[in-house]
């Protein structure tokens, strides 16, 4: 299996991300509606909502993950994540296949 890894961003916006820790699972979105980006992936956690989005800019996408406009195609309407790292300026996460 070709694993898929994503950065989150964003959260400074939100709810920071002191809370985050590896093995927690996040939702992806698409947000094909956005009006700032048609490739749009927002993140959400239960309890809190939408904590961010994956990342979509060099200046923000964390190390060898994929950017949205790379991942966008490779996931359904929604998918599941879970978190690996955190790092000060945002998480790496990777997709997890076949879970709801």
């Amino acid at each position: 299996m070709n694993e898929k890894y994503f950065s989150i961003t964003g959260m400074c916006f939100k709810y920071g991300n002191e809370y985050l820790e590896p093995k927690m699972k996040v939702k992806l979105v698409k947000e094909p509606d956005n009006e700032y980006d048609k490739e749009a992936i927002k993140v959400e956690m239960p309890g809190l909502g939408k904590i961010g989005y994956v990342a979509n800019s060099y200046r923000t996408v964390l190390g060898e993950s994929m950017s949205a406009g790379r991942l966008y195609d490779k996931i359904d309407d929604e998918a599941v994540g879970e978190v690996m790292y955190v790092l000060p300026q945002g998480a790496v996460c990777k997709v997890i296949e076949n879970e709801e």
